[in-house]
């Protein structure tokens, strides 16, 4: 591939994606690039397809694994999927009529189905076509209507209660707002600004660099809000139904323990003036005692990660 594609599609990959998550990838028209980044050891396989890039990370972990796929994304946009996730094949040409209509907004929000990792037939149904984002309104049904995303409210006051009692429920996440980046399209632009300084907020005391082995996904949607953030700004809008996502969940059971509250340490230490985040992380270190709980129990069970 040559010229710069319309839309990157990023996944880091154990390289044990099936046949047809594949196949289903590579359906995707239009002008589209596919960046899969696999650890170091695991040998990329072989899909002859000039869309598809492939790099072996140089470092392990799914952070590093997903820096290094954005960092390769050549888009105008990009999207970030995982090796189990479909997207509609026809998505570029919505992509680039919406941005086409808004092209003042850093994120398009696809409507996302939660399909159980069991149910086949939901999984393979055939899609139904694509909304045309010139024939879609604004307003806020969810069935009919482009809504308007709100820029995460970052600049909201810390709440001292942390300080006491860190089990207190978190409201602040309950608006139209988006936190993850997985599963939404971005204006690459504002990504490739937000990388830089990721890499930043990762050098702790002068040589000392400490990165997370997990949680990029909401590191990488607050931290891309907070390189320009602007109280009350609009960012982007929500796609109608019929979905245009199918992500794939399992029983959080199945999943292995993830450390989130240490990837929401770098937005505090990296941006201290937001109340918004400094909450956010009070709220997840409260879950560690369960983590490590999980963790020592996935260890006497000997379970392996997938």
């Amino acid at each position: 591939m040559t010229s710069k594609p319309s839309l990157s599609i990023v996944t880091p990959t154990r390289g044990n994606f099936s046949a047809y998550w594949l196949e289903q990838l590579l359906n995707v028209a239009g002008d589209v690039q596919f960046v899969l980044v696999y650890p170091p050891g695991v040998p990329p396989k072989q899909i002859a397809d000039d869309r598809v890039k492939a790099i072996v990370s140089p470092y392990k972990g799914e952070m590093m694994q997903r820096f290094v796929a954005l960092l390769n994304a050549d888009g105008q946009y990009v999207l970030a999927l995982d090796d189990d996730d479909f997207v509609h094949p026809h998505v570029v040409t919505a992509v680039t009529d919406y941005f086409q209509k808004y092209p003042e907004s850093v994120v398009l929000r696809l409507l996302t189905e939660k399909i159980d990792h069991e149910n086949l037939e939901a999984i393979k149904r055939p899609w139904d076509p694509m909304p045309q984002v010139d024939q879609i309104p604004e307003g806020k049904n969810a069935q009919t209507d482009l809504r308007k995303v709100p820029i995460a409210p970052l600049n909201i006051p810390f709440d001292k209660r942390y300080l006491i009692w860190p089990f207190i429920k978190r409201r602040d996440d309950k608006a139209s707002h988006i936190e993850n980046f997985n599963t939404k399209v971005w204006q690459n632009d504002y990504v490739q600004k937000a990388l830089p300084e990721i890499s930043k907020a990762t050098k702790l005391w002068g040589v000392l660099t400490w990165i997370p082995n997990s949680a990029f996904d909401r590191l990488m949607g607050l931290f891309v809000q907070a390189q320009s953030f602007q109280a009350g700004q609009t960012v982007g809008h929500w796609m109608p139904e019929p979905g245009q996502v199918r992500f794939i969940s399992q029983d959080p059971a199945l999943k292995p323990p993830r450390y989130h509250f240490l990837s929401d340490f770098l937005l505090v230490k990296h941006f201290p003036q937001y109340g918004y985040f400094w909450n956010l992380f009070f709220n997840k270190f409260s879950y560690l005692p369960r983590i490590v709980a999980k963790s020592l129990r996935w260890k006497f069970q000997h379970k392996t990660y997938r």
